[in-house]
C-alpha cells in the first residue's frame, strides 16, 4: 500500500487530499480545506506549511502529489501561488516525502479522460474513482484528482521500471 497526499495549492485556500492506492486500487482516506485567514503573505504561507506538516504527522502519507502553477496574466498572483506551493511542497519535503509535480492538464486527463475538462466534472468523477457519497469541496476535490494523478503515474514509472519523478515527466 502506498499513501498519497494530494495538494492543491493556493495563497487563499489549500486543497488536500488523502488516497491509499494498492495495486491499481485507489481507496479515500481523507480530504479537505487549509483555510487561510487575510493577514500577511508570510504568515499564511507559515499556516499552509504547518497545516501540511500536520497532515504528514498525521495520516503518515509516503509520496506527495502537486499541482504546478498555470500561467496567469496576473503576475503578483502567479507569484502567490508559487510561494504558497513552496510552502506546502517544503511541508512534504521536510517530513521525507518524494514529491511530483503535474501540470492542471495532466491531472484532468488522468482523471478525467480530457485535459479541458471543468470543475465540476472533476468532481463528479472524484466521486465516482472514489466511491464517495457526495462531492468534496472543489479545492478538495481538485486534490485528490492531483493523488490519483500522482498514483496513476507512479504506477506506470514502476511498469516501466523508471525511478523517481519530477513534474509528472520522467526524469
Amino acid at each position: 500500500m502506498t499513501r498519497i497526499i494530494g495538494i492543491d495549492p493556493g495563497s487563499r485556500r489549500t486543497g488536500y487530499g488523502i488516497i491509499d492506492a494498492v495495486a491499481g486500487k485507489m481507496t479515500y482516506v481523507t480530504s479537505g480545506i487549509i483555510r487561510l485567514p487575510e493577514g500577511s503573505l508570510p504568515e499564511r504561507l507559515k499556516i499552509i506549511f504547518n497545516g501540511i506538516s500536520q497532515l504528514v504527522e498525521q495520516y503518515g502519507p509516503e509520496e506527495m502529489g502537486i499541482e504546478e502553477v498555470f500561467l496567469s496574466h496576473n503576475a503578483s498572483s502567479a507569484l502567490k501561488l508559487g510561494q504558497a506551493r513552496g510552502a506546502a511542497i517544503v511541508g512534504g519535503v521536510n517530513a521525507g516525502l518524494s514529491v511530483g509535480e503535474y501540470s492542471a492538464r495532466s491531472i484532468k486527463l488522468a482523471v478525467v479522460g480530457t485535459g479541458t475538462a471543468d470543475k465540476a466534472q472533476v468532481q463528479m468523477m472524484i466521486v465516482q474513482l472514489l466511491k464517495l457519497s457526495s462531492a468534496p469541496a472543489e479545492d478538495a476535490a481538485d486534490a485528490l484528482a492531483v493523488a490519483l494523478c500522482h498514483a496513476q503515474t507512479s504506477k506506470a514509472l514502476a511498469a516501466t521500471g523508471a525511478k523517481g519523478y519530477a513534474r509528472g515527466r520522467l526524469k
